[in-house]
């Protein structure tokens, strides 16, 4: 599990995150949903220890991460953050490998390579294993980066909003290979999301955020109302519940 208590930040008068407290139960989907400029990401940055809180603790199963070493750290948490980009030419095997760092230090064993190749399977992209990167679609760039964060074979994954620019199938793919993480391998994944639909599909456990602060938390059933929702995105809701699940209808309620 991880815990956040008290966290706050703020840049010279701008107070981005103001006194958050949330809980991240292991092997669960949990989704950070809210406005733009709500903190999801400064949240999330946060728990991955690439920015540092003015006031407040982020644990991990009870250790403050502060006091964690860093190969430890790497090795129980992977972030895949928004949009990343390489700028040296690689095949997805090339870069998958990159997960193994933490472990081989580019010095790859056998192991390291039996791992690469099961991350590469899990999202099917045998086909594109030694395609560059260049070459690639953003849907298609997009799952060899998820590859490479799950060869880092971490208890808990932290996902920056890894639908960004993608189409509808392969925001899918995505979404379902996360869900398999947490059901079949015991992952715990948080990521931001601002599709609510998949949101509502596909999580265990819901943040919501506005204005820095945590609005509501709990399980879908109990955040995805049309009054929760319509508070926190200052739009009108139609929810409609069918035999997959339920539908947010926010275009023409």
């Amino acid at each position: 599990m991880i815990t956040v208590h008290n966290l706050h930040k703020a840049y010279g008068s701008k107070t981005v995150l103001r006194g958050v407290d949330a809980r991240f139960a292991g092997q669960r989907l949990t989704s950070l949903i809210g406005p733009n400029g709500a903190g999801k990401t400064t949240l999330l940055m946060m728990i991955a220890r690439l920015m540092q809180p003015c006031v407040g603790t982020v644990c991990l199963e009870g250790r403050t991460v502060a006091g964690i070493p860093v190969g430890e750290y790497a090795r129980r948490v992977a972030t895949l953050r928004q949009s990343p980009d390489f700028n040296l030419r690689l095949t997805v095997q090339e870069l998958v490998a990159f997960g193994r760092f933490p472990y081989s230090r580019g010095a790859l064993t056998r192991e390291d390579h039996q791992v690469i190749d099961e991350a590469i399977a899990f999202l099917s992209l045998q086909p594109l294993r030694h395609a560059y990167l260049d070459e690639l679609s953003g849907g298609q760039r997009q799952m060899a980066f998820l590859a490479m964060t799950i060869a880092q074979q971490t208890d808990y994954l932290l996902l920056d909003e890894p639908l960004n620019n993608l189409d509808i199938k392969h925001a899918v793919q995505i979404m379902r290979a996360l869900r398999r993480l947490c059901d079949e391998h015991g992952r715990t994944v948080i990521l931001v999301v601002h599709d609510i639909n998949f949101a509502a599909s596909y999580s265990d456990h819901i943040v919501a955020m506005k204005a820095g602060a945590v609005q509501c938390a709990g399980s879908v059933d109990e955040v995805i109302t049309e009054a929760r929702l319509g508070e926190l995105y200052g739009l009108d809701f139609d929810i409609s519940q069918g035999p997959r699940g339920r539908l947010c209808n926010y275009f023409n309620p």
